[in-house]
């Protein structure tokens, strides 16, 4: 369903600005000045004109702060109540100048914005509804209006367009790849959420966003664990907001394909739950991927303080389906655990991002339980890369011989083809073959050295190598 907010004060008073405006550009001469635009699922040149900053507002709508909005659930209310008083235009207006990922922070690249304007001056225009509500260039207009500056150029889009095409036409000019500044993950996750709901398929969806389906059903699925992750940090009043994720995005792309290469379904839960919880503690990208579906049991338990330890209950055998009478079989202890971990972690990180709104006590007492976990973590994270790492160079011999074996394979067709041309450097091969020997007696050698019970391979290349030298 799409939110309608009804029309500004100055609805009335911009029509006519914008009537008059029109008319003068158009009584003027010359070449005009228009801005291609999708409406209604069709391109549209609409006229560009300058109209007075101050008399349009903020798009109540505008999915560039969409997550962001909570960062004042107080304002966040107000803007819900009417969203063109002052107030709630001042707060889209700080929203705009902010870090998607913490909003009390003022974001570089809005000061960077402010320096093109102020250097280039405004190369690409705006676009307005005739009641005045900015449909695309609400952070241009938050940068002008910082500059000190009166006017904004704007394309102007047709009399009937109302609140459906508003949404539209913002997400077919934002919600793009191919555009300068793209919205914020969060922001565009859902954004796709609103399409989906609308009843589009994803194929459309993908079409106008300029991307593919599969990445998609990866945002989909995405979205759905920071829903559910959410509900699971609530701790009395608080709870961990969308834009606190902002920062994990390819963290998040990481942990789709990881959990979806999982083919044990148990496995893929507590490696799904595990990474989960490095994500909230928020390390490196490069940590989290040493988190297999072995590393609570492996390297985390025994480092975890006992007293932050989660209490698991005991599950039953199995669980009945609601409304179905039917049952199926009850997750195991491990992703038990694992999931209980993962739901301390995430209370104790909805008591720090509430900050000064929690009690001193609790924010101390949370504060320092949750670095004791990311403590244990770190230790545990330490290990699990040794492992990986001695795992890898376990596998790196291996592989090199069964990289030769192709190589090999693909000499046989080689020799196959140049036998049929009669193109075969003879010469050349036969010092490529000497080569190889030199190299397999060298590796008979260190393959002796390395096995302690040679298997039939490392037995067939000794006897191989020994055969060439005699």
């Amino acid at each position: 369903m799409v939110n309608e907010f009804g029309a500004p004060p100055l609805a009335a008073a911009n029509r006519q600005v914008v009537e008059e405006r029109l008319k003068e550009a158009r009584e003027a001469g010359g070449v005009q000045e228009t801005l291609k635009v999708e409406f209604r699922g069709n391109p549209l040149n609409v006229e560009v004109i300058d109209m007075p900053l101050m008399q349009l507002f903020y798009n109540p709508g505008t999915h560039r702060i969409r997550a962001q909005r909570s960062h004042d659930p107080e304002k966040d209310r107000a803007l819900d109540a009417d969203c063109w008083s002052e107030e709630s235009q001042d707060y889209l207006h700080y929203l705009l100048t902010t870090l998607p990922s913490d909003p009390a922070k003022r974001d570089p690249k809005f000061d960077e914005l402010i320096e093109s304007l102020r250097n280039f001056k405004q190369l690409e225009p705006g676009l307005i509804t005739r009641d005045g509500i900015l449909v695309n260039g609400n952070t241009r207009r938050a940068a002008l209006k910082e500059m000190g500056e009166t006017t904004i150029r704007v394309g102007v889009l047709p009399a009937t367009c109302a609140w459906p095409d508003i949404h539209a036409v913002e997400l077919s000019l934002q919600l793009r790849q191919d555009r300068r500044r793209e919205y914020s993950y969060i922001n565009h996750l859902l954004a796709v959420e609103e399409q989906v709901a609308l009843g589009r398929s994803l194929s459309d969806i993908a079409r106008d966003f300029h991307t593919t389906t599969p990445a998609l059903e990866r945002d989909v699925w995405i979205l759905r664990e920071l829903h559910e992750l959410i509900s699971r940090s609530a701790n009395g009043p608080f709870s961990l907001r969308l834009m606190d994720f902002e920062d994990a995005k390819e963290k998040l792309f990481e942990l789709y394909r990881a959990v979806n290469s999982e083919k044990n379904r148990e496995m893929s839960a507590i490696l799904k739950e595990s990474r989960l919880a490095a994500i909230t503690l928020e390390f490196a990208k490069t940590d989290v991927r040493f988190i297999g579906p072995d590393f609570q049991a492996r390297f985390l338990d025994q480092r975890l303080p006992e007293a932050l330890k989660p209490k698991v209950p005991v599950a039953p055998a199995a669980v009945t389906i609601p409304g179905l009478n039917r049952t199926v079989p009850s997750a195991g202890p491990g992703v038990a655990a694992a999931r209980a971990l993962t739901d301390t972690i995430l209370k104790l990180k909805a008591i720090e991002v509430a900050g000064d709104k929690a009690a001193p006590g609790q924010l101390i007492e949370a504060t320092k339980a949750k670095k004791a976990i990311e403590e244990a973590f770190d230790e545990a994270m330490e290990f699990a890369g040794k492992d990986f790492r001695l795992r890898k160079k376990r596998q790196a011999a291996p592989d090199r011989v069964l990289d030769a074996c192709k190589d090999l394979e693909q000499c046989i067709t080689d020799l196959v083809m140049a036998r049929g041309s009669g193109s075969l450097d003879q010469e050349a091969f036969d010092d490529a073959l000497l080569k190889m020997q030199a190299v397999m007696g060298r590796l008979a050698v260190e393959a002796g050295k390395s096995t302690q019970l040679p298997g039939t391979g490392v037995t067939w290349l000794q006897a191989a190598a020994a055969a060439v030298q005699q």
